[in-house]
């Protein structure tokens, strides 16, 4: 039976905070397995970080073709950083289990008419395994990962401080805090492969600490500030480790931001797909596009 995270209705804050946070820690990527990815040798022979963040940002280029939601591709980077942190894959498979997670995410997040069969997803993918390897590959993944497929990701505890936040804030102050804008970075942070090893929660405040402190309105910062140094309390943050991840943060944005970035490759996925296919899809599909552009502050 696949794990969920919530319940069917509607939660107060504290309950919905306390339900993420039990889970947090079970559903984190191996940190000696990560470790391992960030030495490993770029010899084609072992998986390694560099390798790992190709494949998140070709997983963000599918999810933008298909218009699916964040949540899905929050949860498929969530699937494959677990997963590669307990497997020794080579890197030849990697490109399979990216997509198998991706369908895995898919198949959790969105409405199931909104699905695409295996053999589209290879087609327009250009992958060169049959069906038949990825359903043996989604199978030993759901098994390897327990089959507790929606983890606690940055995105919900992001979405759920900043409605908190937004509820101690006046009408003009929540004029501030874009949602967009924050999973929009995000989305940034999701294709850097050192956030895999920070806890959701830590990397969700840094976000909104780092957006609150690049704000010029006095007023409303410092209720926003207030806002948050009770969220980081309840959350049990310390200091320090805010401090860091703000600026791991804030330096990954800065970099998203020059023309030295990698940003997903669309050249690369050169679109293959049968008429029955083509016909199924919206017209907004066919739009490939890179890393979404991170819209300016609300004012």
């Amino acid at each position: 039976m696949i794990d969920t995270v919530t319940g069917s209705g509607p939660a107060p804050f504290a309950v919905q905070l306390k339900a993420l946070l039990d889970k947090e820690a079970r559903y984190q990527p191996k940190l000696s397995g990560l470790r391992l990815m960030e030495g490993a040798s770029d010899n084609g022979l072992r998986m390694t970080a560099r390798l790992r963040e190709f494949e998140v940002k070709d997983l963000l280029s599918l999810t933008r073709f298909f218009g699916f939601c964040s949540e899905t591709f929050s949860l498929a980077v969530s699937l494959l950083d677990r997963f590669l942190s307990i497997m020794k894959i080579q890197p030849k498979h990697l490109s399979c289990v990216g997509l198998c997670c991706f369908y895995i995410a898919v198949k959790s997040s969105e409405e199931e008419r909104n699905v695409p069969l295996p053999n589209d997803l290879i087609r327009i993918t250009q992958n060169r395994f049959t069906v038949s390897d990825m359903m043996r590959m989604e199978r030993i993944i759901m098994e390897k990962l327990y089959w507790k497929v929606k983890a606690p990701t940055s995105l919900h505890f992001l979405r759920l401080l900043h409605g908190q936040v937004q509820s101690q804030l006046s009408t003009d102050g929540r004029k501030i805090l874009s949602l967009d804008r924050l999973e929009a970075q995000l989305k940034a942070c999701h294709c850097s492969f050192v956030f895999s090893k920070i806890k959701p929660s830590l990397l969700a405040l840094a976000l909104l600490r780092l957006e609150a402190e690049e704000q010029h309105d006095q007023q409303h910062v410092e209720a926003i500030g207030e806002a948050l140094q009770g969220l980081q309390q309840q959350l049990n943050i310390r200091d320090g480790d805010l401090v860091c991840v703000r600026e791991l943060a804030g330096k990954c944005l800065a970099e998203y931001a020059t023309t030295k970035c990698s940003k997903p490759n669309s050249q690369r996925l050169r679109w293959i797909i049968s008429g029955r296919t083509q016909r199924q899809l919206k017209p907004s599909y066919y739009k490939i596009a890179h890393l979404p552009t991170i819209p300016e502050t609300v004012c």
